[in-house]
């Protein structure tokens, strides 16, 4: 069985540690426990907190035992961004966020059998803390020195906004984070994005001085696109694990549309596919890039993490029925919403000349060209041919009572919509 560390590494996931070696000993000597924490700054975590949980995942599966700290106390603070204070979010809001993530972490950790997962909060031992114990009994073993050199508190100190006490505590609260696990269950490992290095060294550095305990920390590389543009962001915005912010059919596309340069990577970091299925696939981008299966494979292995199979089978098939490979009756209303959201669009009404939607919706550039396409057999409706240029739209056209789907040649697409 391959090393832990090992497997990290090939799939490129080690970027700092406080002592490789020191490390590996450690996992080789028995099961160690470790965390990984996420503030609830937002309601969602991305696709980027992903690359954390899988990693705390695959330790998991290599025989150690994973805590998830969910930040009930410092979600309420947050992280110093490189521009600009963040904006405090009401205690009641961060707690709703709190229990979101809980329920978005759960389904990717096991929390059965013998190295079941523990989700935690560090509200539970912040909150009964006073200013005077925080003080006097963690802020004493800071040095305002190293605290100033964090790159981010540095760049902020020599902006134009500056920054806040609240804000420039947030390592403290961090630091204090991994004491208190350590305390309470033993933890010895930290594991988190390479963003996160200076917070990590905050535990390491308090466990060290009030324990005299030396523990560990690992990050993994910030995930970047092979053209140097930034990764996990689309048009419409961040790609979130939430269902309600990024649709399953959205999340799946995002996947579906990795560069050919990218795809091995994200197979590696995003999949627990072996070696030999990750080489298999590479060989096939090489071989036949226009079958994408490695974009395929990527993509539904992600949603089915995130979403589900059952999510993740919807999707294929909505993708697979909008270009005439599948029913698009058979699709749920929810999933179908999600589908056509990705196309142009245009309103409509009952009765009215298809030939005016087919040029409405933009499929073609007039109605003249909307019947040459009819007459040729070009035109359809829910992969339909259009039989008569004089056909108008139908009740029995519509999906769930209310889309229709045009499409002109074999790839060209739009739906109409009679509600909007």
């Amino acid at each position: 069985m391959t090393h832990i560390l090992d497997e990290l590494a090939w799939r490129g996931l080690v970027a700092q540690s406080t002592d490789l070696d020191a490390l590996r000993t450690a996992l080789d000597d028995g099961p160690i426990r470790l965390y990984c924490g996420f503030d609830p700054t937002a309601p969602s975590l991305h696709i980027g907190n992903l690359v954390q949980i899988l990693t705390v995942r695959r330790f998991q599966l290599a025989g150690h035992l994973p805590f998830a700290l969910v930040g009930g106390a410092t979600g309420l603070i947050g992280d110093p961004k490189m521009a600009g204070e963040r904006t405090l979010n009401a205690p009641d809001v961060v707690a709703g966020w709190v229990e979101r993530i809980r329920r978005q972490i759960e389904p990717l950790l096991d929390f059965e059998g013998p190295t079941a997962a523990t989700m935690v909060n560090n509200l539970d031992w912040t909150a009964p803390m006073s200013a005077i114990d925080f003080l006097r009994d963690v802020g004493k073993h800071y040095r305002l020195g190293t605290m100033l050199a964090k790159d981010t508190v540095a760049r902020r100190l020599n902006s134009d906004q500056g920054i806040s006490f609240t804000e420039f505590s947030y390592q403290i609260l961090q630091g204090m984070d991994y004491l208190e696990l350590y305390r309470r269950h033993g933890v010895s490992l930290q594991t988190g994005g390479s963003d996160q290095w200076g917070n990590l060294l905050s535990g390491v550095e308090l466990v060290r001085k009030v324990d005299g305990e030396g523990v560990h920390a690992l990050t993994t590389p910030l995930i970047t696109k092979a053209d140097g543009t930034k990764f996990g962001k689309t048009e419409s915005g961040t790609v979130w694990l939430d269902a309600e912010l990024t649709t399953p059919y959205a999340f799946y596309q995002f996947w579906l549309n990795a560069d050919d340069a990218d795809v091995a990577r994200y197979l590696k970091v995003f999949t627990f596919r072996s070696a030999e299925e990750i080489a298999e696939l590479e060989r096939a981008v090489a071989e036949r890039p226009a079958a994408r299966e490695a974009q395929r494979t990527l993509a539904h292995d992600v949603t089915s993490l995130v979403h589900g199979t059952h999510a993740a089978d919807q999707v294929v098939a909505a993708s697979q029925a909008l270009f005439g490979r599948g029913e698009l009756a058979g699709l749920d209303a929810v999933t179908l919403a999600a589908a056509v959201a990705e196309l142009p669009t245009a309103s409509a009404r009952l009765g009215d000349p298809l030939v005016d939607l087919f040029a409405a919706s933009g499929l073609v550039a007039s109605k003249g060209a909307a019947r040459r396409a009819v007459a040729e057999g070009g035109a359809a409706v829910n992969n339909v041919k259009v039989a008569d240029e004089a056909d108008v739209l139908a009740p029995e056209h519509l999906l769930h009572g209310r889309w229709a789907v045009l499409r002109r040649g074999k790839r060209t697409l739009a739906v109409v919509d009679v509600q909007a």
